[in-house]
């Protein structure tokens, strides 16, 4: 890092350090756009820690790189302030807040929230505008994703097909970044013979097996699986590294454990997760706190949790300056591109199922196309809140 990058980055305390990211912690309302720009205006434009363009270059790093963006570049400003213990604290500092809000809330809805008719009232008026937050989410990543490469598209809906008979979605990610890092190595042909080389194993696979009884799972199922801590730990760490383009892009994978093959929530209570962490200030992932809670109560919320964040801590603990030579190499970042396009089609066919267990009857259709008008209509930070917080007031008087 040169002398021009590293302007006046302060030596702080380690108490003080930790305290200025909780503070951002407890003003991280509006999503990863509002909670950079806040770290962004502190830091860069007003304190100076580094320029604006090594910024920029920063940014760029971990938008390619799994995990919640404002988070890593917490750890990062951690990291250059007062090396890994440094980076350790303001990353705890960042999440804290959201963390703490997540786990008490979680802790309610499994004692009180099912059984109480007024909550449950609450969250069924919450979950189709919870639908409507993952279509736009699909929309706003896919259009960022694929642009204007019709390969992405292709990648994109050869991973849709393939979610919709059940392939493994590590395999399928695999072949999405394969087939568009060869493209990047200027190999069309090798890239159409590995496509289509997939695509008839998805057929032989379709044929081989049935589907998996349990994605047929109703919503209204009482979940009964128990999870252990490990299976809880590696599902979130699992999520953590595949969460290219925003949290809402680990929502297949969450999903998956947790109500297709673990089966110890069910889509309802998915759905009321992802309602609650739309109210937080916090990183979007943070719903997996609810997901490790109701799986394994509070040791299951902690193991969930840290295996989510710990690729987020990792990245720039263990090496940023070298994962920037990574993310700069072309073939790598062809790579990362495919996965991406890979992962929109996955969190495609997953919302499909949702809005087929949860857009049912007149009110929840009102909900949902209200709440996806306003969703593409405003760009202000606290949409998001106020489409959850409006939907769950309309599902208490009305459904």
């Amino acid at each position: 890092m040169t002398a021009s990058d590293q302007t006046n980055i302060p030596h702080e305390s380690y108490p003080k350090l930790f305290l200025r990211f909780l503070r951002f912690g407890f003003l991280a309302w509006g999503g990863p756009v509002a909670q950079i720009a806040m770290v962004r205006e502190e830091l860069v434009e007003d304190e100076k820690w580094i320029t604006r363009e090594k910024f920029n270059r920063v940014l760029a790093v971990y938008q390619a790189l799994p995990g919640p963006e404002a988070h890593e570049l917490c750890v990062y400003f951690g990291m250059i302030a007062r090396g890994r213990i440094g980076a350790f604290l303001a990353g705890l500092g960042f999440m804290t807040p959201g963390f703490a809000l997540m786990f008490a809330l979680s802790w309610f809805y499994v004692v009180y929230g099912i059984n109480l008719p007024i909550i449950q009232a609450i969250f069924l008026g919450m979950q189709p505008a919870v639908a409507a937050l993952i279509v736009r989410a699909v929309h706003r990543i896919g259009g960022h994703a694929l642009h204007t490469n019709k390969w992405l598209w292709v990648i994109a809906f050869l991973a849709a097909f393939a979610q919709l008979f059940d392939v493994n979605f590590v395999f399928t990610l695999l072949t999405a970044g394969f087939i568009f890092a060869l493209i990047g190595l200027e190999r069309p042909r090798f890239a159409l013979t590995l496509g289509l080389a997939f695509f008839i194993g998805i057929i032989f696979h379709a044929q081989a097996f049935s589907p998996s009884p349990a994605a047929d799972i109703p919503s209204s199922t009482v979940a009964a699986g128990t999870p252990s801590m490990l299976t809880l730990l590696i599902s979130g760490l699992r999520a953590g590294l595949l969460t290219f383009g925003g949290a809402y892009t680990a929502i297949p994978f969450i999903q998956r454990d947790a109500v297709e093959v673990g089966q110890w929530m069910t889509n309802a209570q998915f759905l009321d997760g992802l309602a609650l962490s739309g109210l937080l200030p916090a990183p979007l992932i943070i719903f997996s706190t609810f997901v490790g809670y109701v799986g394994g109560g509070p040791l299951g919320a902690i193991a969930m949790t840290v295996g989510v964040f710990a690729p987020a801590f990792a990245f720039t603990m263990i090496g940023h300056e070298y994962l920037q030579r990574i993310v700069e190499n072309k073939s790598a970042h062809a790579f990362l591109d495919g996965i991406t396009a890979g992962v929109v089609g996955l969190i495609a066919v997953t919302a499909l199922g949702i809005l087929n267990e949860t857009i049912i009857g007149q009110n929840a259709w009102i909900v949902f196309s209200l709440g996806l008008i306003t969703l593409f209509l405003s760009n202000s930070k606290w949409t998001v809140a106020a489409v959850v917080l409006a939907s769950g007031l309309f599902g208490l008087l009305f459904m």
